[in-house]
């Protein structure tokens, strides 16, 4: 079993112990109050996060939330705090952004351990050393920090850990592997998670994807599904919607299971396409597992 495999088949128990992380006093001081306008940044899988991450304290009420990558934070926003998710403590854009907030601007890094160099030029550090990974391709420690992170709101994890054993229990359908083109699709929170599917496959598998906010999908992406597609819609989907994917020919993926729970269903697929392939799941090509760019 390649080391992605057996991290994605970790992800309940890493869940479970992010929403009992979630609940001490560390978590809690170190993550932004209520009210406070933030801003969530982050590079590759861990900007998805950050977008889910953001929606989702949004829609809670809890304060203006907003989602960049590292390396297009606005310096000239007077944001109360900044949240940077890394899992490698490594990456260059994020050392540098937090390197260049402020002085009396708090940030706080969700990062592996609190050792890394990201988490010496901030001001708290959550570690989740318990979700680090050996596979270039993040799957836990992405999945972590988002339940980290919606258990810290106040939602109950156990019906999604129950959902993601669901995930983990049942067959991929041979149907889905051999389709060439496969497009994910969200709404609210779970754009980010359309976004991190699409990403899966792309540099696991070599698949072509894409992913859009559900309603963008009829401006213009529609016109290029066919019957060689999946359309993948992660949480309700808009009134008419399906329906219309459905006329193209393509296949439509849904599920009633919790969003979060559905993206363990994509992860497996990368890896089973990829193995189809003969390609290592563990190293896609042309990545490693930090980028850190030279002569910065």
């Amino acid at each position: 079993m390649s080391f992605v495999a057996a991290e994605i088949d970790s992800q309940p128990d890493t869940w479970r112990q992010a929403a009992e992380f979630a609940r001490t006093s560390a978590v809690i001081d170190a993550l932004p109050r209520p009210g406070a306008r933030v801003a969530i940044v982050g590079c590759g899988t861990s900007l998805f996060m950050a977008q889910s991450c953001a929606a989702l304290r949004e829609s809670a009420d809890l304060g203006q939330t907003d989602a960049f990558p590292a390396s297009e934070f606005p310096q000239s926003r007077a944001y109360d705090h900044v949240v940077a998710l890394t899992r490698s403590g490594t990456t260059t854009e994020v050392i540098q952004l937090l390197m260049a907030l402020p002085n009396g601007r708090p940030s706080t890094v969700i990062t592996t351990a609190a050792t890394l160099p990201a988490a010496q030029h901030a001001d708290a550090t959550v570690a989740l050393d318990f979700a680090d990974e050996r596979s270039v391709v993040q799957t836990r420690f992405a999945t972590s920090a988002l339940a980290l992170w919606r258990a810290h709101l106040g939602e109950d994890l156990g019906p999604v850990i129950e959902d993601a054993l669901t995930e983990l229990a049942g067959q991929l359908p041979d149907e889905l592997a051999g389709r060439e083109h496969v497009v994910f699709l969200g709404t609210g929170w779970t754009v980010g998670l359309a976004n991190e599917a699409a990403l899966k496959l792309r540099e696991t598998s070599q698949t072509w994807t894409e992913s859009y906010p559900a309603m963008e999908f009829r401006h213009g992406p529609i016109s290029v599904v066919d019957g060689r597609s999946t359309v993948w819609i992660f949480g309700p989907t808009p009134a008419r919607l399906a329906d219309e994917i459905t006329r193209t020919g393509a296949l439509v993926v849904q599920a009633d299971t919790d969003p979060m729970a559905h993206l363990v269903r994509a992860q497996r697929l990368a890896v089973m396409i990829a193995t189809r392939k003969g390609l290592d799941p563990d190293a896609p090509r042309n990545l490693n597992r930090s980028i850190v760019l030279a002569g910065t």
